[in-house]
């Protein structure tokens, strides 16, 4: 569906057609069209002002299980990706312990999801405005489940390379991940007061710190219980064994979404979506009712029942027309380069975190160990290592900005997070040499990483999320969140080839430490962006579109016979 197809429509307020014209104003300023720019105020009003009820919990919790499976999704690929090199490298059994997959394949592994990421939040964004919030609701997660199931039943042929089967899945599974980002943030933004709302969404947002957890620590898990395998199996139960554990620890995956789907089916329509797009006040009001705790009644005046209305309309004429303004085009120019810059080392060190602590020789296996052994005690400390990462930083990160959210605003937090990086990356890239030279340098070397972790997340990370899914207008919300987060997982591809194909310039890993100084370059430029956005804190979605609302809704002359009731 082409958005110029996207008709005015009547603002069906249940009232039968029969009364037409009685008592009706006919001037451009009519009462019965200002009763319902009142009316849409008060119910607006109502949702900013609402006070906390555990539908704002269910949002949170609903979203939130979506988020989990994100994470867990793309960041199990960090431990497995070790896995499939073992499974896959080139080299007899001796060589196992120094098998790894070419950097073609690990490339492809790792920049598969985010790729598919990216398609996915710019056309669920754009679906998730021109469709609405509900009726795609859900079917991010069933795609999202098809592809995490079909991974775990990728196998070698003749024809076809299970590696690249499953780059294929994980592409798929990267398009229903990013579907999730533009439309939770939207609902769990649209459905909050004005004095939760920081709060609501970094608490959705915050279950991607629980995803990274889990998949290590389910990694962690399932190696260990598969470790008789690797000290007393013969070559071919330790490979069996590596083919059965990087199945479960994906496949394990589907398990929060599933819970989730139902949920998310049977979601409300966000009143706003209701009002603004649908222009159906009545139902507005009834999706309104679950989420007050005491619900007021809200009348349309019998006056109002047939006046064709017309509102701001999602065109291609229109989008360009509101973008045209510096005003609002630095805001997105803001968020998505925020974002790009970001996900530039968020994604460069998460997704080879296994990497960096195996370069510093954090966890390295003993010598002479037999293959089986070597592998598991590789598998072993790579897991055990990713899990302190995920319990000393990234997660006390999200909660930390869960906390001071709507204490500080998203600006401070947003400004303090790339300031504290930049130098954080730039200590580490510059003493990177010395730290690695002796045992305190790299211990000292993994606190610096875990500070980087938490302040990713006590920073941009979180507020890259929130900011776009508050400050535009209702009838591009969704789409301008995507482009602003597809910004950022662009940056997570390129950060990805630039990783791989730099890392080893002079050697096997030898250029990890002027990897590190540049991302303190784009930590830096990501202070310049957040200048261009706006403090939304405590503010209302309707002041933060930059739109006036007077006469948001207006009489339209030349009646349509279609009614949104109809569809």
């Amino acid at each position: 569906m082409s958005v110029e197809n996207i008709k005015a429509r009547t603002l069906d307020v249940g009232s039968p057609v029969a009364h037409a014209g009685k008592g009706v104003n006919r001037g451009p300023h009519s009462p019965a069209v200002h009763r319902l720019n009142e009316n849409r105020r008060a119910l607006l009003a109502e949702i900013d002002n609402a006070k906390f009820s555990w539908f704002h919990v269910k949002v949170a919790f609903v979203s939130g299980a979506g988020f989990f499976t994100d994470a867990y999704d793309i960041f199990a690929i960090n431990i497995v990706s070790v896995m499939l090199g073992f499974l896959y490298g080139a080299g007899t059994f001796s060589d196992l312990p120094k098998r790894t997959l070419n950097t073609a394949q690990e490339v492809g592994i790792k920049i598969a999801t985010p790729a598919g990421v990216l398609i996915g939040q710019l056309l669920f964004g754009w679906l998730g405005d021109v469709l609405g919030r509900k009726r795609i609701y859900g079917m991010e997660l069933m795609l999202i489940m098809v592809a995490t199931f079909g991974q775990t039943l990728c196998a070698p042929s003749v024809a076809v390379s299970v590696i690249g089967v499953l780059i294929f899945w994980r592409f798929i599974m990267g398009v229903g991940i990013g579907g999730d980002y533009p439309i939770s943030a939207v609902i769990s933004s649209e459905f909050s007061s004005v004095h939760i709302r920081g709060r609501v969404m970094a608490a959705v947002f915050a279950n991607q710190g629980w995803g990274q957890l889990s998949a290590t620590l389910f990694a962690f898990i399932i190696v260990s219980a598969y470790k008789h395998s690797f000290m007393d199996d013969d070559p071919s139960g330790v490979l069996h064994s590596l083919d059965q554990i990087w199945r479960l620890v994906i496949g394990l995956g589907c398990i929060p979404g599933a819970i989730a789907l139902y949920f998310r089916l049977t979601i409300p329509e966000t009143p706003r979506f209701t009002i603004d797009i649908e222009r159906n006040i009545k139902m507005a009001e009834r999706d309104l009712s679950v989420l007050l705790v005491d619900s007021e009644t809200y009348t349309v005046d019998a006056d109002a029942v047939d006046q064709r209305v017309v509102a701001r309309q999602a065109t291609k004429l229109d989008f360009r027309s509101y973008f045209a303004r510096w005003s609002n085009m630095k805001i997105l120019i803001g968020t998505a380069y925020s974002w790009f810059a970001l996900d530039i080392a968020f994604y460069g060190l998460g997704l080879n975190s296994s990497i960096i602590l195996s370069a510093i020789g954090f966890g390295s296996p003993k010598s002479g160990l037999a293959p089986g052994a070597s592998v598991y005690q590789s598998l072993h400390n790579a897991s055990l290592g990713n899990l302190v990462l995920s319990v000393a930083g990234l997660v006390p990160g999200y909660w930390a900005s869960f906390y001071f959210i709507d204490r500080w605003g998203r600006k401070p937090i947003q400004f303090m997070g790339f300031a504290v990086l930049t130098v954080l990356f730039i200590i580490m890239g510059v003493a990177y040499n010395k730290m690695n030279a002796s045992s305190g340098g790299r211990a000292g070397f993994v606190v610096l990483y875990c500070l980087a972790n938490f302040f990713q997340n006590f920073g941009p990370n979180t507020t890259t999320f929130i900011v776009p899914g508050e400050v535009f207008p209702t009838r591009y919300r969704a789409t301008a969140h995507g482009i602003s987060a597809a910004s950022g997982k662009f940056g997570a591809v390129v950060a990805q080839l630039a990783f791989q194909w730099l890392k080893d310039v002079g050697g096997p890993n030898r250029f990890l430490d002027h990897i590190l100084e540049i991302f303190a370059f784009f930590m830096f430029t990501g202070i310049l962006s957040t200048m261009l956005i706006p403090e939304t804190n405590q503010k209302t979605l309707e002041v933060l579109s930059n739109e006036s609302q007077d006469d948001f809704i207006q009489r339209k002359h030349n009646p349509l016979t279609l009614k949104v009731g109809q569809f």
